[in-house]
């Protein structure tokens, strides 16, 4: 008879995939004399520390931690009912984990925002002098950690973000594999979408019938930014909370499908749909889209500087008459919807082989938005492998 795990847990990262994370982070703790990690998430668009350490994502704002010894297992603290409740997550959804604590702690409630950090401290207070690791603060409260650095006064606290992140950066074969196959989810949606897009509908309703499709397909987290036009004017990606707009006859759609998919790992693909003419204007912006894309990816090499990959998009930019690109155009993706690298002048992680990419820079003017965004794998050698199969055109129909 199937256990628990089997029935109610799909497409789980294996077991010697997490102890491969966990041997690999373990070995870089004991070269930098760090005795615990302290990590928190709170959903599952940019949760990825918790999924991958854990395999399980947090959700809804509410709030999980995990304490990750050096030489024992993992300790997590989690959203639910205090003793003698049962403590979330249940038993049979963990591996790695010696001690599953929970307690009824809820950010909104400001009065439960000790609670966490109260159980951390009584697992860390008998180890006197410990070296403790902060992973990913920006995602740590502010209330949890000057809760935990006050009152454990003989640690010695640093960020050890970067320790996780150049492991968690490269994608193991099993990572690869599940980031194909989100790839594919995609590209699949897609030609769902080519038949979603219609006059007289508005984008949302075109936006929600492509949420049900990916959730059909595997996704359990999807966002998706878009906006439709008429001719001569940019149809630009805006949050979906705008997206009220009617299509209208002889309009252009351009749509940015961001989802995780089995196992919980992101890809992300954009194109735009035209319903009537194409003008010359796009066009133009989007065979630039397609050179300006090509200078990234000709710099997507093992050991390149993001730095020097910034500069060069935004040399080619300047060339063309085109203002400077300030967003964050090009990033890692993996349990993080956007994850490092990212691709910017302040990013000091080198490009490295099996580093999963999103590149989308754009050519945007008053008359049109040109932008194609894929994956692309980082290989040994040679050109970056384009993990989507939807080509690269304005879909006409």
């Amino acid at each position: 008879m199937a256990n628990d795990a089997e029935i109610r847990i799909k497409n789980g990262i294996s077991t010697p995939e997490l102890e491969r994370r966990w041997t690999a982070v373990r070995q870089a703790m004991k070269e930098s004399a760090l005795d615990f990690l302290i990590l928190q998430n709170s959903n599952d668009v940019l949760g990825g520390y918790l999924k991958w350490f854990t395999d399980l994502f947090a959700y809804h704002d509410f709030t999980s931690t995990v304490i990750f010894p050096r030489d024992d297992e993992m300790t997590t603290v989690w959203h639910g009912p205090a003793l003698p409740g049962q403590p979330s997550p249940p038993p049979w959804a963990v591996r790695g984990v010696k001690k599953r604590i929970s307690v009824p702690a809820v950010p909104s409630l400001n009065f439960t925002n000790h609670l966490m950090a109260e159980k951390v401290v009584e697992e860390l207070q008998g180890h006197k002098n410990a070296r403790i690791g902060f992973v990913g603060p920006g995602f740590i409260s502010a209330a949890f950690y000057n809760y935990v650095t006050s009152r454990l006064p003989g640690a010695v606290f640093t960020d050890a973000t970067e320790l996780v992140d150049k492991i968690k950066a490269i994608k193991s074969d099993e990572e690869i594999a599940l980031l194909k196959r989100t790839a594919a989810l995609q590209d699949q949606a897609f030609e769902y979408i080519l038949t979603r897009v219609r006059p007289g509908r508005t984008e949302r309703e075109v936006f929600d019938d492509c949420a049900n499709k990916c959730r059909q397909l595997g996704t359990s987290q999807a966002c998706f930014m878009g906006s439709s036009a008429p001719p001569g004017k940019p149809a630009r990606l805006i949050l979906p909370s705008f997206a009220n707009k009617v299509i209208d006859v002889g309009d252009q759609f351009t749509i940015l499908l961001e989802t995780n998919g089995p196992g919980g790992v992101w890809t992300e693909l954009q194109r735009t749909i035209c319903l009537g003419v194409v003008t010359p204007e796009l066009e133009d912006h989007f065979a630039l889209a397609k050179a300006l894309q090509k200078v990234t990816l000709d710099l997507l090499r093992p050991g390149a500087d993001p730095r020097e990959i910034w500069a060069a998009n935004n040399a080619f930019l300047r060339s063309h008459g085109y203002p400077e690109e300030h967003r964050i155009y090009a990033h890692s993706m993996g349990y993080d919807m956007v994850e490092r690298p990212g691709i910017s002048q302040e990013e000091t992680m080198t490009i490295r082989a099996g580093m999963n990419i999103a590149v989308h820079p754009a050519i945007a003017s008053d008359k049109a938005f040109g932008m194609y965004c894929e994956n692309y794998l980082v290989q040994e050698a040679g050109a970056p492998l384009c993990l989507h199969q939807t080509p690269q055109q304005i879909f006409k129909i």
